[in-house]
Protein backbone atom coordinates (compact mmCIF):
# COMPACT_ATOMS: atom_id res chain seq x y z
CA UNK A 1 0.00 0.00 0.00
CA UNK A 2 1.36 3.40 -0.99
CA UNK A 3 1.26 6.44 1.30
CA UNK A 4 0.52 9.95 0.10
CA UNK A 5 3.15 12.56 0.84
CA UNK A 6 0.93 13.88 3.67
CA UNK A 7 0.54 10.47 5.28
CA UNK A 8 4.24 9.75 4.83
CA UNK A 9 5.16 13.10 6.38
CA UNK A 10 3.08 12.30 9.46
CA UNK A 11 4.56 8.80 9.76
CA UNK A 12 8.18 9.93 9.35
CA UNK A 13 8.11 13.26 11.16
CA UNK A 14 9.41 15.07 8.08
CA UNK A 15 7.50 17.95 6.55
CA UNK A 16 6.15 17.74 3.01
CA UNK A 17 8.50 20.58 2.11
CA UNK A 18 11.50 18.61 3.41
CA UNK A 19 10.37 15.50 1.54
CA UNK A 20 10.18 17.42 -1.71
CA UNK A 21 13.69 18.75 -1.13
CA UNK A 22 15.07 15.30 -0.32
CA UNK A 23 13.44 13.98 -3.49
CA UNK A 24 15.07 16.72 -5.57
CA UNK A 25 18.50 15.96 -4.09
CA UNK A 26 18.08 12.20 -4.53
CA UNK A 27 18.33 11.53 -0.80
CA UNK A 28 14.81 10.15 -0.35
CA UNK A 29 13.01 9.66 -3.70
CA UNK A 30 9.37 8.53 -3.58
CA UNK A 31 8.40 5.03 -4.68
CA UNK A 32 6.10 6.48 -7.33
CA UNK A 33 5.27 9.84 -8.87
CA UNK A 34 1.95 10.23 -10.64
CA UNK A 35 2.79 11.23 -14.24
CA UNK A 36 -0.31 13.41 -14.55
CA UNK A 37 -0.65 15.12 -11.15
CA UNK A 38 2.96 14.95 -9.96
CA UNK A 39 1.81 13.59 -6.59
CA UNK A 40 4.47 11.68 -4.68
CA UNK A 41 3.77 8.31 -3.08
CA UNK A 42 5.92 6.34 -0.63
CA UNK A 43 5.96 2.80 0.76
CA UNK A 44 5.81 1.94 4.45
CA UNK A 45 9.26 0.38 4.10
CA UNK A 46 10.65 3.90 3.48
CA UNK A 47 9.47 5.23 6.84
CA UNK A 48 12.48 3.88 8.73
CA UNK A 49 14.92 5.47 6.27
CA UNK A 50 13.02 8.75 6.45
CA UNK A 51 13.24 8.75 10.24
CA UNK A 52 16.96 8.08 10.02
CA UNK A 53 17.31 11.04 7.68
CA UNK A 54 15.35 13.20 10.14
CA UNK A 55 17.61 12.31 13.06
CA UNK A 56 20.82 12.72 11.07
CA UNK A 57 19.68 16.14 9.90
CA UNK A 58 18.73 17.05 13.48
CA UNK A 59 22.35 16.53 14.60
CA UNK A 60 23.42 18.84 11.79
CA UNK A 61 24.82 16.28 9.36
CA UNK A 62 25.13 17.73 5.82
CA UNK A 63 23.02 16.23 3.04
CA UNK A 64 25.95 14.53 1.32
CA UNK A 65 27.08 12.82 4.53
CA UNK A 66 23.50 11.89 5.37
CA UNK A 67 23.17 10.18 1.99
CA UNK A 68 26.36 8.19 2.58
CA UNK A 69 25.20 7.05 6.02
CA UNK A 70 21.80 6.00 4.64
CA UNK A 71 23.47 4.05 1.84
CA UNK A 72 25.70 2.29 4.36
CA UNK A 73 22.73 1.57 6.64
CA UNK A 74 21.08 -0.45 3.90
CA UNK A 75 23.96 -2.94 3.72
CA UNK A 76 26.32 -2.32 6.66
CA UNK A 77 24.73 -1.05 9.88
CA UNK A 78 28.04 -1.23 11.76
CA UNK A 79 29.69 0.89 9.07
CA UNK A 80 26.84 3.40 9.27
CA UNK A 81 27.28 3.61 13.03
CA UNK A 82 31.03 4.23 12.62
CA UNK A 83 30.31 7.00 10.12
CA UNK A 84 27.95 8.71 12.57
CA UNK A 85 30.50 8.49 15.39
CA UNK A 86 33.25 9.84 13.14
CA UNK A 87 31.04 12.74 12.10
CA UNK A 88 30.20 13.64 15.68
CA UNK A 89 33.83 13.39 16.79
CA UNK A 90 34.66 15.90 14.06
CA UNK A 91 31.85 18.18 15.29
CA UNK A 92 33.15 18.02 18.87
CA UNK A 93 36.73 18.74 17.76
CA UNK A 94 35.58 21.74 15.72
CA UNK A 95 33.38 22.94 18.58
CA UNK A 96 36.31 22.84 21.00
CA UNK A 97 38.47 24.81 18.57
CA UNK A 98 35.69 27.35 18.01
CA UNK A 99 35.12 27.70 21.75
CA UNK A 100 38.75 28.67 22.29
CA UNK A 101 38.59 30.97 19.30
CA UNK A 102 35.40 32.63 20.57
CA UNK A 103 36.95 33.21 23.99
CA UNK A 104 39.99 34.80 22.38
CA UNK A 105 37.89 37.02 20.11
CA UNK A 106 35.71 38.12 23.02
CA UNK A 107 38.79 39.07 25.01
CA UNK A 108 40.27 40.96 22.10
CA UNK A 109 37.07 42.78 21.28
CA UNK A 110 36.65 43.68 24.94
CA UNK A 111 40.07 45.26 24.96
CA UNK A 112 41.58 42.99 27.62
CA UNK A 113 44.80 42.55 25.68
CA UNK A 114 47.66 44.60 24.33
CA UNK A 115 46.68 43.36 20.87
CA UNK A 116 44.21 46.23 20.48
CA UNK A 117 46.91 48.87 20.85
CA UNK A 118 49.05 50.21 18.05
CA UNK A 119 51.16 47.84 16.02
CA UNK A 120 51.50 44.57 17.81
CA UNK A 121 54.74 43.99 15.90
CA UNK A 122 56.41 47.05 17.41
CA UNK A 123 56.99 45.29 20.75
CA UNK A 124 55.92 42.24 22.65
CA UNK A 125 57.48 38.94 21.67
CA UNK A 126 59.28 37.58 18.63
CA UNK A 127 60.78 34.35 17.36
CA UNK A 128 64.41 33.36 17.10
CA UNK A 129 64.02 30.52 14.64
CA UNK A 130 65.81 27.93 12.53
CA UNK A 131 64.58 26.05 9.44
CA UNK A 132 65.63 22.62 8.29
CA UNK A 133 64.68 20.81 5.07
CA UNK A 134 65.81 17.23 4.56
CA UNK A 135 65.00 14.87 1.70
CA UNK A 136 65.11 11.85 4.01
CA UNK A 137 66.68 8.50 3.31
CA UNK A 138 64.15 7.14 0.81
CA UNK A 139 62.64 9.91 -1.32
CA UNK A 140 64.52 11.14 -4.39
CA UNK A 141 62.96 14.63 -4.43
CA UNK A 142 62.16 17.22 -1.77
CA UNK A 143 58.52 18.34 -1.80
CA UNK A 144 58.35 20.05 1.60
CA UNK A 145 58.80 23.77 2.19
CA UNK A 146 59.21 25.99 5.24
CA UNK A 147 59.56 29.59 6.36
CA UNK A 148 60.80 31.23 9.55
CA UNK A 149 60.71 34.90 10.42
CA UNK A 150 60.57 36.96 13.61
CA UNK A 151 56.77 36.71 13.73
CA UNK A 152 55.76 33.99 11.25
CA UNK A 153 56.56 30.28 11.03
CA UNK A 154 55.15 27.99 8.33
CA UNK A 155 55.61 24.49 6.92
CA UNK A 156 53.98 22.75 3.95
CA UNK A 157 54.11 19.18 2.67
CA UNK A 158 53.51 18.86 -1.06
CA UNK A 159 52.24 15.75 -2.80
CA UNK A 160 51.68 14.60 -6.36
CA UNK A 161 53.64 15.42 -9.49
CA UNK A 162 53.65 19.15 -8.70
CA UNK A 163 54.00 18.79 -4.93
CA UNK A 164 57.25 20.76 -4.77
CA UNK A 165 55.68 23.73 -6.56
CA UNK A 166 52.51 23.48 -4.47
CA UNK A 167 54.26 23.54 -1.10
CA UNK A 168 56.57 26.34 -2.18
CA UNK A 169 53.65 28.39 -3.47
CA UNK A 170 51.68 27.89 -0.24
CA UNK A 171 54.55 28.95 2.00
CA UNK A 172 55.34 31.92 -0.24
CA UNK A 173 51.71 33.03 0.00
CA UNK A 174 51.51 33.16 3.79
CA UNK A 175 55.00 34.67 4.02
CA UNK A 176 54.28 37.44 1.48
CA UNK A 177 54.50 41.03 2.82
CA UNK A 178 50.98 41.65 1.51
CA UNK A 179 49.65 38.61 3.35
CA UNK A 180 50.42 38.15 7.04
CA UNK A 181 53.78 39.80 7.53
CA UNK A 182 52.55 43.34 8.20
CA UNK A 183 51.32 45.01 11.41
CA UNK A 184 48.18 43.71 13.04
CA UNK A 185 46.67 46.65 14.88
CA UNK A 186 43.04 45.74 15.44
CA UNK A 187 41.28 42.90 17.22
CA UNK A 188 41.11 39.83 15.01
CA UNK A 189 43.58 41.12 12.41
CA UNK A 190 45.90 38.14 12.86
CA UNK A 191 43.03 35.72 12.27
CA UNK A 192 41.86 37.64 9.22
CA UNK A 193 45.40 37.81 7.86
CA UNK A 194 45.95 34.07 8.19
CA UNK A 195 42.57 33.32 6.64
CA UNK A 196 43.45 35.55 3.68
CA UNK A 197 46.86 33.90 3.51
CA UNK A 198 45.35 30.42 3.23
CA UNK A 199 43.01 31.55 0.45
CA UNK A 200 45.91 33.13 -1.40
CA UNK A 201 47.91 29.95 -0.88
CA UNK A 202 45.18 27.89 -2.53
CA UNK A 203 45.12 30.29 -5.50
CA UNK A 204 48.90 30.07 -5.83
CA UNK A 205 48.74 26.27 -5.72
CA UNK A 206 46.36 26.42 -8.66
CA UNK A 207 48.77 28.74 -10.44
CA UNK A 208 51.68 26.41 -9.74
CA UNK A 209 49.80 23.53 -11.36
CA UNK A 210 48.86 25.64 -14.37
CA UNK A 211 52.41 26.93 -14.76
CA UNK A 212 53.77 23.41 -14.90
CA UNK A 213 51.44 22.39 -17.69
CA UNK A 214 49.37 20.10 -15.48
CA UNK A 215 45.62 20.17 -15.21
CA UNK A 216 44.69 22.82 -12.68
CA UNK A 217 43.13 22.23 -9.27
CA UNK A 218 42.26 18.87 -7.82
CA UNK A 219 42.28 17.19 -11.29
CA UNK A 220 46.07 17.41 -11.24
CA UNK A 221 46.29 15.16 -8.18
CA UNK A 222 48.74 17.55 -6.56
CA UNK A 223 48.45 19.75 -3.52
CA UNK A 224 49.93 20.54 -0.15
CA UNK A 225 49.32 20.78 3.54
CA UNK A 226 49.92 24.08 5.29
CA UNK A 227 50.47 24.97 8.94
CA UNK A 228 51.32 28.56 9.87
CA UNK A 229 51.86 30.31 13.21
CA UNK A 230 51.70 34.10 13.54
CA UNK A 231 53.07 35.73 16.70
CA UNK A 232 51.48 39.08 17.58
CA UNK A 233 51.96 40.64 20.99
CA UNK A 234 51.72 37.66 23.35
CA UNK A 235 49.38 35.62 21.16
CA UNK A 236 50.22 32.78 18.81
CA UNK A 237 47.57 32.45 16.09
CA UNK A 238 47.57 29.24 14.06
CA UNK A 239 46.05 28.24 10.73
CA UNK A 240 46.17 24.57 9.84
CA UNK A 241 45.17 22.42 6.84
CA UNK A 242 46.29 18.80 6.52
CA UNK A 243 48.61 16.71 8.67
CA UNK A 244 51.65 18.87 9.24
CA UNK A 245 51.77 19.77 12.92
CA UNK A 246 52.54 22.48 15.46
CA UNK A 247 53.80 21.78 18.98
CA UNK A 248 54.50 23.97 22.01
CA UNK A 249 57.21 23.10 24.52
CA UNK A 250 56.80 24.88 27.86
CA UNK A 251 58.63 23.93 31.01
CA UNK A 252 59.85 20.77 29.31
CA UNK A 253 56.30 19.59 28.56
CA UNK A 254 55.27 19.06 24.92
CA UNK A 255 51.72 19.94 23.85
CA UNK A 256 50.24 19.50 20.35
CA UNK A 257 48.60 22.63 18.94
CA UNK A 258 46.98 21.08 15.85
CA UNK A 259 44.87 18.09 14.92
CA UNK A 260 45.53 16.04 11.77
CA UNK A 261 42.97 16.23 8.97
CA UNK A 262 43.29 12.54 8.09
CA UNK A 263 41.01 9.54 7.80
CA UNK A 264 42.96 7.77 10.54
CA UNK A 265 42.64 10.71 12.96
CA UNK A 266 38.89 10.80 12.34
CA UNK A 267 38.73 7.10 13.29
CA UNK A 268 40.74 7.80 16.45
CA UNK A 269 38.44 10.67 17.37
CA UNK A 270 35.42 8.42 16.84
CA UNK A 271 36.85 5.78 19.16
CA UNK A 272 37.15 3.27 16.32
CA UNK A 273 40.94 3.13 16.39
CA UNK A 274 43.44 3.17 19.23
CA UNK A 275 46.01 6.00 18.88
CA UNK A 276 48.80 3.45 19.23
CA UNK A 277 47.44 1.60 16.19
CA UNK A 278 47.18 4.72 14.03
CA UNK A 279 50.92 4.86 13.26
CA UNK A 280 50.78 1.33 11.84
CA UNK A 281 47.92 1.99 9.43
CA UNK A 282 48.95 2.02 5.75
CA UNK A 283 46.33 4.73 5.09
CA UNK A 284 47.54 7.03 7.88
CA UNK A 285 48.51 9.75 5.38
CA UNK A 286 45.16 9.88 3.53
CA UNK A 287 44.08 13.50 3.89
CA UNK A 288 40.60 14.85 4.50
CA UNK A 289 41.75 18.43 3.83
CA UNK A 290 44.51 19.92 1.70
CA UNK A 291 45.21 22.90 -0.53
CA UNK A 292 44.75 21.52 -4.04
CA UNK A 293 44.00 24.67 -6.02
CA UNK A 294 40.28 23.95 -6.21
CA UNK A 295 37.66 26.64 -6.64
CA UNK A 296 37.09 26.93 -2.88
CA UNK A 297 39.91 26.71 -0.36
CA UNK A 298 39.22 24.22 2.46
CA UNK A 299 38.23 25.71 5.81
CA UNK A 300 41.37 25.77 7.97
CA UNK A 301 41.43 25.07 11.68
CA UNK A 302 42.28 28.24 13.58
CA UNK A 303 43.64 28.45 17.08
CA UNK A 304 44.92 31.14 19.42
CA UNK A 305 47.32 30.47 22.30
CA UNK A 306 48.88 32.75 24.87
CA UNK A 307 52.66 32.40 24.78
CA UNK A 308 55.50 33.79 26.84
CA UNK A 309 59.25 34.22 26.64
CA UNK A 310 60.97 30.87 27.08
CA UNK A 311 58.39 28.88 25.10
CA UNK A 312 59.64 26.82 22.18
CA UNK A 313 57.47 26.16 19.09
CA UNK A 314 57.95 23.40 16.54
CA UNK A 315 56.22 23.22 13.17
CA UNK A 316 56.95 20.06 11.19
CA UNK A 317 55.68 17.94 8.33
CA UNK A 318 54.70 14.31 8.80
CA UNK A 319 58.20 13.24 7.85
CA UNK A 320 58.81 13.96 11.53
CA UNK A 321 55.47 13.50 13.28
CA UNK A 322 54.46 10.26 11.53
CA UNK A 323 57.68 8.41 12.41
CA UNK A 324 59.20 10.00 15.52
CA UNK A 325 57.37 9.26 18.79
CA UNK A 326 56.26 12.37 20.68
CA UNK A 327 58.58 11.45 23.56
CA UNK A 328 61.56 11.62 21.23
CA UNK A 329 60.33 14.89 19.72
CA UNK A 330 60.10 16.32 23.23
CA UNK A 331 63.63 15.17 24.06
CA UNK A 332 64.97 16.77 20.90
CA UNK A 333 63.22 20.04 21.71
CA UNK A 334 64.49 20.02 25.30
CA UNK A 335 68.06 19.85 24.02
CA UNK A 336 70.51 22.69 24.51
CA UNK A 337 72.55 24.66 22.03
CA UNK A 338 69.83 26.93 20.69
CA UNK A 339 67.40 26.59 17.82
CA UNK A 340 69.96 25.62 15.20
CA UNK A 341 71.16 22.61 17.21
CA UNK A 342 67.62 21.65 18.14
CA UNK A 343 66.44 21.76 14.52
CA UNK A 344 69.36 19.48 13.59
CA UNK A 345 68.33 17.12 16.40
CA UNK A 346 64.76 16.92 15.04
CA UNK A 347 66.04 15.98 11.59
CA UNK A 348 68.41 13.38 13.05
CA UNK A 349 65.53 11.89 15.04
CA UNK A 350 63.56 11.45 11.80
CA UNK A 351 66.57 9.90 10.08
CA UNK A 352 67.10 7.63 13.05
CA UNK A 353 63.57 6.31 12.51
CA UNK A 354 64.38 5.41 8.91
CA UNK A 355 63.83 8.79 7.25
CA UNK A 356 61.06 7.43 4.99
CA UNK A 357 59.73 10.84 3.98
CA UNK A 358 60.79 14.41 3.35
CA UNK A 359 61.24 16.58 6.42
CA UNK A 360 60.50 20.25 6.93
CA UNK A 361 60.79 21.62 10.44
CA UNK A 362 60.94 25.05 11.98
CA UNK A 363 62.02 25.53 15.59
CA UNK A 364 61.17 28.93 17.07
CA UNK A 365 62.12 30.20 20.51
CA UNK A 366 59.83 32.90 21.89
CA UNK A 367 61.91 35.78 23.21
CA UNK A 368 61.22 39.31 24.41
CA UNK A 369 61.02 41.76 21.52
Amino acid sequence: MLLTIGDFARASGLSAKALRRYDETGLLPPARVDPYTGYRYYTRDQVEQARLVRWLRRIGMPLADTGRVCALYATDTAGAARAVRAYWAEVEAQTAARRDLAASLAERIGGNTDMTTTSAFSGGLRFVAAVRLDRGLVRTVQQDAAHAGPHLLAVADGYGADGERASGAAVAAVAAPTSVAGPRDRAGDALNALEDGVRDANRRVAGADAGSGSASGSDAGSGTTLTAALLTGTRLTLAHVGDSRAYLLRGGVLAPLTRDHTVVQALVDAGELDPAEAAERPDRAVLLKALDGGDAAPEPDFGVREVRAGDRVLLCTDGVSAVVPEGEIARALRGGGGVEAVADAVVEAARGCGGPDNVACVVGDVVAG
